[in-house]
């Protein structure tokens, strides 16, 4: 755990996939072709309070949806890329963009489209329902599932490691 909590101190941006890691990677459809995804509120909030420690939040996508980019408003997440077939370059592009080294980023991803960016990242996390490849070379898998709640969990373990979220967390006591 201490291991864990190391890398977790270090990080400024944590970059999530979406479906699988804010979904639980199920996609529905509407008779008129429209698709559907399901989000968790506490995940939700667990990012508005790890963007308001400090850290930054990006999304990175395979998928084309409007309703990431709704949600990503209301989350206050404006670093949003969708449609990334390959998102290797999308994190470079990132880590240059932000002017970080990627060992300052956590990338969130639940398949395995999204190794080649784990594997660079400082803090590579999936999610308990990921491929048994993706788990191995992780550095923390989630004790809960994708869109029920490992967001949730990220974000405290982020803050908890960076000491901040006590500090948040007193002003719902007040």
């Amino acid at each position: 755990m201490q291991y864990l909590l190391e890398r977790a101190r270090k990080i400024r941006t944590v970059i999530f996939d979406v479906d699988g890691v804010l979904t639980d990677g199920s996609l529905y459809l509407t008779d008129g072709g429209e698709e559907i995804k399901a989000f968790n509120s506490h995940d939700g909030h667990g990012l508005k309070m790890l963007r308001a420690s400090g850290v930054k939040i990006a999304l990175i996508t395979g998928r084309q949806s409007r309703c990431v980019d709704l949600k990503a408003k209301d989350w206050g997440v404006t670093t949003v890329y969708q449609g990334a077939k390959s998102k290797l370059p999308v994190f470079e592009a990132l880590v240059k963009e932000q002017e970080l080294d990627a060992s300052a980023c956590a990338y969130v991803g639940d398949d395995l489209i999204d190794l080649p960016v784990m594997l660079r990242c400082g803090l590579a996390i999936t999610v308990p329902a990921a491929p048994a490849l993706v788990k191995k070379h992780a550095h923390y898998v989630t004790r809960l599932e994708g869109g029920r709640g490992a967001v949730r969990e990220i974000c405290e373990m982020i803050m908890h490691a960076q000491d901040t979220l006590d500090t948040h967390l007193a002003t719902y006591l007040k």
